[in-house]
């Protein structure tokens, strides 16, 4: 191993630790959260995309972690804001931690990337820039991943909270 390789690999090492470390101050707040609702579920941590991430998942299949979704995720996106700065607390450094909460995530993680990929055909069909629907930040990372995965560019325009993708045909 050459001294960039060593000094890279220490590096990633490092990066783990933190993110995992992350992981775990979010899941200790977020346990103290489920006991203050008196709401059951599991914690499950993950480091993916270098970011942290942090489920709640029940057995049961608990209508009850539906209040911690909220009407269009409305609910989870706060919780995740409250969830990254305890880490931030915690850590003194700025979190890019991602939430998911039942799967819901998951779900519409899938729905968004059949969003993307379907303007992405569309603009080079039509040859016309495609403009998608106002997303959250989240939304809209999803839909940049699936055009580019579809050999396509996409760009955000617009100003919170209407902000939204357009997909240019190639």
């Amino acid at each position: 191993m050459t001294e960039g390789t060593t000094a890279a690999a220490a590096e990633g090492a490092d990066t783990l630790t933190r993110l995992e470390q992350e992981g775990e101050i979010a899941a200790d707040y977020l346990e103290g959260l489920l006991d203050i609702a008196d709401l059951d579920g599991d914690i499950d941590m993950d480091v993916e995309a270098d970011r942290a991430s942090v489920s709640i998942i029940s057995d049961t299949g608990s209508r009850d972690l539906q209040k911690l979704v909220g009407r269009d995720g409305e609910v989870l996106e706060a919780l995740q804001e409250l969830t990254r700065l305890a880490v931030h607390r915690e850590t003194g450094d700025r979190s890019r931690l991602m939430l998911d909460i039942a799967g819901f995530r998951a779900r519409k993680r899938t729905e968004l990337s059949e969003i993307g990929a379907k303007a992405a055909a569309e603009a080079k069909s039509t040859g016309q820039p495609v403009n998608l629907d106002p997303m959250t930040p989240f939304e809209r990372k999803v839909v940049h991943d699936a055009v580019k995965a579809a050999g396509l560019r996409s760009e955000s325009e617009g100003e919170e909270p209407q902000r939204f993708v357009v997909v240019l045909p190639a």
